[in-house]
């Protein structure tokens, strides 16, 4: 057990949360992250190091969410917003507050240190719930919404995945969906206890991957699914700043290697 109270798969949110609070507390970092930054000092007792060092990757995963969030909201102030998995992801604060319904899900030991460890928030309803169990969609109006899933898909059973999205689909026609995916190799070494991020700590398995081309082909393959796009994150620092990285990222062969985060649109 964490200083947050944290085990198995929810323990993954300290991991994302340490980057993007180590990012922006970056001079020279575009990235702002006040509440996470709080938060990240609030454990200072935690852990963090057995994470390995920092990555650019969450922070950079975060601003893209938050352009399509923000935009979504410019044209529906009242939202809702469905965070699936939300753990101690801090859009909401990074969003100003907004006015709009936030619906966040996650399993019970995380609601209980997202109560413990965040500020009150009334915008926000906690659903205590595996996204597995489809009783929680009873608790968020149908129609147009903005669903994200950071961190999570990959968690799931393969096979629960594309019934997950067929669902949200059917709940939230005219809304978008937004998910970060693996490779398959990278899900197969997770499986075999392979991703060491330091002597302290092995990444849990993580079964379910998605390639560019898969990702590609969820509208002919899920019902509602009218659209996919691949969002390719903003310039970063140093290496990720190189045009020529975001150009490789982009070559036929490097796609179906990458971390990937797709834009599902869902019909009317």
């Amino acid at each position: 057990m964490t200083q947050a109270e944290l085990t198995g798969v929810p323990e993954t949110a300290l991991w994302t949360l340490r980057n993007r609070a180590e990012e922006a507390l970056r001079p020279d970092s575009g990235y702002a992250d006040d509440e996470a930054v709080r938060l990240y000092r609030a454990l200072a007792g935690e852990d963090f190091e057995r994470f390995g060092p920092p990555s650019q990757v969450h922070p950079l995963r975060a601003m893209v969410i938050d352009e399509i969030i923000a935009g979504f909201l410019a044209t529906r102030p009242g939202g809702p917003v469905v965070a699936l998995g939300e753990g101690l992801q801090t859009t909401y604060w990074r969003l100003g507050e907004p006015a709009a319904a936030w619906f966040s899900l996650d399993l019970p030991e995380m609601v209980a240190a997202q109560q413990r460890l965040l500020p009150p928030a009334p915008a926000i309803t906690r659903l205590a719930r595996s996204v597995l169990d489809r009783s929680w969609l009873d608790e968020v109006p149908s129609g147009p919404a903005v669903v994200t899933a950071e961190g999570l898909f990959m968690y799931l059973p393969p096979a629960e995945v594309h019934l997950l999205i067929a669902d949200l689909a059917g709940h939230f026609p005219g809304g978008i969906l937004l998910y970060d995916s693996i490779p398959r190799v990278f899900s197969a070494l997770t499986m075999k206890g392979r991703v060491r991020l330091s002597d302290r700590y092995i990444a849990p398995p993580m079964p379910s991957s998605q390639s560019l081309r898969q990702a590609r082909r969820l509208p002919t393959r899920i019902p509602g699914v009218v659209a996919s796009e691949d969002l390719i994150p903003p310039p970063g620092r140093g290496r990720w700043a190189s045009p020529l990285l975001r150009r490789v990222a982009t070559a036929p062969v490097v796609r179906a290697l990458r971390p990937s985060l797709t834009l599902l649109r869902f019909s009317e």
